[in-house]
């Protein structure tokens, strides 16, 4: 199986609120670690553009989002972080997120807010959500 098409596969299943095996978890994290290193810390973004913030692990919101801007890659998407804490489904939304980066890397732009930190986390809940 190529690359991409196993890249489709978890979306789809991260799509339906399932989660990834932690292995797959872990080379999607290398992945999309290597595709930030590549990028600089400015990113130009194309427009139009869907400019969403505080996701805050809201999995089903996120759905409507893209129940009413589109599916990328279809739309260009600018994240503005604060993908996690506060909902139940922190995990779901960051990994779907994170794959859509890898998968659609010039149609999905993720910014870091304030809940992506340690600090943070550990006190409004996706911290725990990870153990």
């Amino acid at each position: 199986m190529t690359e991409a098409s196993d890249l489709d596969l978890q979306i789809a299943a991260l799509r339906r609120c399932e989660l990834i095996t932690e292995e797959q978890v872990e080379s999607l994290c290398a992945k999309a670690k290597e595709l930030f290193l590549e990028e600089g810390n400015v990113q130009a973004v194309s427009s139009p553009v869907t400019i969403c913030g505080d996701i805050h692990g809201q999995f089903f919101d996120l759905m409507k989002l893209f129940q009413v801007g589109g599916d990328a890659p279809n739309t260009n998407y600018l994240f503005l972080g604060d993908f996690v804490d506060r909902g139940f489904n922190s995990v779901e939304v960051f990994l779907l997120l994170l794959a859509l980066k890898v998968r659609y890397p010039d149609r999905v732009t993720l910014i870091r807010g304030n809940h992506e930190s340690r600090q943070i986390t550990q006190v409004y809940g996706f911290y725990d959500e990870c153990l």
